[in-house]
Parts: C-alpha cells; structure tokens; sequence
C-alpha cells in the first residue's frame, strides 16, 4: 500500500479488532461470576489489562482517521464549513450523542408515570466519541484559516496534555453546580461510565498523530520509521510513570507524585502507540475485506451488540439474565458466539441496508406529512377574532 493510498487499510483493520475487542470485554466483564474475577490470577489479569486498552484505541483511532480526512482538503472554496467531513462530523457528532442516549433508554420505564430513568443521564464511550469529533472540528475551523496548520497540531497535542497530566487533580471534582445532564459528562458520581475527560485526550491524541501522518504522507519510508517512533515512543510510555515517580519521590514533589500514581492514562499511550505500530508493520499482512467491513461498520456492531447485550429499549438483554453469573468457560464460549452472532446480524444489516434506509426515509415522510396536515388543520380551525 502506497503512503498516499486514500483510505488507509489499516486503520480499519485496527477498528475491526478493537471493535471485536469490545465485544468479547463486555461480555465477559458484565456475565462473569464474581468469584473469578481474581487479580491474581494471571489468566483474569491479562484479560483485564488487554480489555483496558479497548476504549484508548478507539478514541484514538477515531481522532486520527478524523483530523487526517479534516487536513486532506486544500482548496480554500471547500474548506472551512464548506468543508464536507466538517458537515458530516457535525451531523455525525450530534448523531452519536441521540443514539447513545436512546440505547440507554428502556421504553417501558419511559411509559411508567413519574419515572425517569436515571441510566439514560448516564454518559458513555458513544457521548463521548460524538463530543470529541465536535471538539476536533472546533479545532480545525479556529485554525484552518493560519497559513501554518502547525497550531492545529499543537492545540491537539496540547490538549492531549493536559487531559492527562492535570486529571489526578480534576477527577475528584463532581460539579455540583451543573445540571446533572452535563455534569455527567464530567463527573462520573452520578453513574457515568466515561466522562469526556480525559478521554477526549486519546481522541486528540490521535488527531495529532494523523495530522503529522498527512504531514509526512510524501516522504519516502513514511511506515518504516512511524512505526519506528511508535516503538520507542511506545516503551518511553509504558516505562514513563515509573521514572517519574521516582524523581516525585526523590525531590518530594507532589504534583508529580500524583500524576505518577495515576498512572493508566500515560501507559495506555504506550500501549495505543504499539498497538498502532503492530498493525503499520503487519499492513501488508492482514488485508482481509470481512476485517475491513467490520472496521467500516463499527457503530452498526456496537448498536446491535448493546440491544443483545444490555436489552436496550425493552430490557430484556444476555445482562437481565446472565449476570455475574458464568464460570469462566462459559465466558470464553459465550463470548465467541456471541461476537460471532453479532457480526452475523450486522453483515445481514449492511446487506439490507439500503432497503431499511429506504423505508425509515418513506416512514420520515409519512411522518412529515402527517404533522404538516395536523398543523395546517389546527390553523384552519383557530377561531377567527371578529373585533
């Protein structure tokens, strides 16, 4: 594959295992008896740090993939608004909040009088991910306009920093002061599962690496010494917490000791970094078109794998009757049926599509003509005023 292919392979090979990643996390962490989730064990251990590394590689994936297809356009007419991935990131941001808010949703605790479900409030990887690419078009049309789009790249990769160097001091904090629907995006006393940070530091994390990977896009050995700089970058990371305590500790510095200590935020760079420097090197390798369908369709699979799951809308999902419930070979067996079952639905979805979007655009304009009746029948029937 050239360096100035259009749709870069591996990045949807990447998405493809996260996404498969995912789906076998979530299984086994919400069905698994409590019994054998034992630290000690090395089998649980393992399970549990590689299940770590899912979200960081999809937030971080996202905000590459993003910001290189933001940065690829260079005529000033389309750039700016103009700009069509700033249209579709708009529309796809604002998209990705309404549905992880309606997945959250079950329809007969929304038809219960005086209920409202606490769990629908609640924020997740999808709010987040939608907020981050809101976030990086913000980014690029406060700077587009620069003739050096350096500050772009140093926005995000300051933002990267501060997520997550100042985010031992700003996680106790639970804003009080806010509405709980917006400060679930902050906080997360009230049930969140991610807060917008400092995840949105993988995201633009990651915008930062696809801006400089569409920087360097032309230079000759573009793969070989990326994945060489991912390598060492990789183990500086995953080494970093570490040497930084012991210079906290030494010269008896707090702040640094607290930074050092909260240290799962810094080694998962290490471990994204790698990750991306693994599949950079096997590109040429791992080609297959099912894993670059899976890595097309994500938001298809996690949509479907949480209504099996988690029983959105009705309830009635593997958790309602399952959970916390199965041995540790049941976990693994149920996990690989159920990846296997998800992806079974999504590619029938994606083989049906056009036909779904067909008909839900027929409903949307059944729906729309209903209500122009109903509205121009209210008008028709207001009483006139005979003064």
């Amino acid at each position: 594959m050239k360096p100035t292919t259009s749709r870069l392979i591996f990045i949807d090979i990447i998405r493809a295992f996260a996404i498969c990643m995912m789906l076998e996390g979530h299984f086994i962490d919400g069905l698994l008896a409590d019994v054998y989730r034992d630290e000690s064990n090395a089998f649980f251990a393992t399970w549990h740090y590689i299940r770590g590394m899912t979200a960081p590689v999809f937030f971080t994936v996202s905000g590459f993939i993003f910001t290189y297809l933001l940065i690829k356009e260079q005529n000033p007419a389309k750039m700016g608004w103009n700009h069509v991935r700033v249209q579709k990131g708009v529309r796809r941001g604002i998209n990705l909040i309404i549905i992880a808010y309606l997945l959250r949703a079950n329809i007969f605790n929304l038809l219960t009088p005086g209920y409202f479900d606490m769990n629908v409030r609640q924020v997740d990887v999808l709010h987040c991910i939608g907020l981050s690419l809101l976030f990086l078009i913000a980014f690029y049309l406060m700077t587009y306009r620069r003739k050096s789009r350096l500050r772009m790249s140093l926005i995000l990769l300051g933002s990267t920093f501060v997520a997550f160097f100042f985010e031992p001091i700003y996680s106790h904090l639970t804003y009080e002061y806010l509405p709980m629907a917006i400060a679930n995006y902050f906080t997360k006393v009230n049930g969140s599962v991610f807060t917008i940070f400092p995840w949105f530091g993988y995201a633009s994390l990651g915008g930062f690496m696809g801006f400089l990977f569409y920087k360097n896009r032309e230079k000759p050995h573009l793969y070989r010494n990326t994945i060489l700089w991912y390598l060492i970058l990789g183990v500086i990371f995953l080494t970093f917490p570490y040497w930084l305590g012991k210079i906290a500790d030494s010269q008896q510095l707090y702040s640094l000791q607290l930074i050092a200590h909260g240290d799962y935020l810094i080694k998962r760079i290490g471990n994204v970094l790698l990750f991306f420097a693994l599949f950079m090197f096997l590109r040429r390798v791992i080609t297959s078109v099912t894993l670059q369908k899976i890595g097309q369709n994500t938001l298809s699979v996690y949509i479907i794998h949480y209504i099996l799951l988690y029983g959105s809308f009705t309830g009635f999902g593997l958790y309602r009757y399952f959970h916390h419930q199965l041995s540790p070979w049941q976990a693994v067996i149920g996990a690989i049926l159920f990846i296997g079952v998800t992806l079974l639905i999504t590619f029938l979805y994606i083989s049906k599509e056009a036909l779904i979007d067909a008909q839900i655009d027929r409903g949307k304009a059944k729906l729309y003509s209903f209500l122009r009746r109903m509205a121009s029948y209210f008008v028709k029937q207001k009483p006139k005023n005979n003064d």
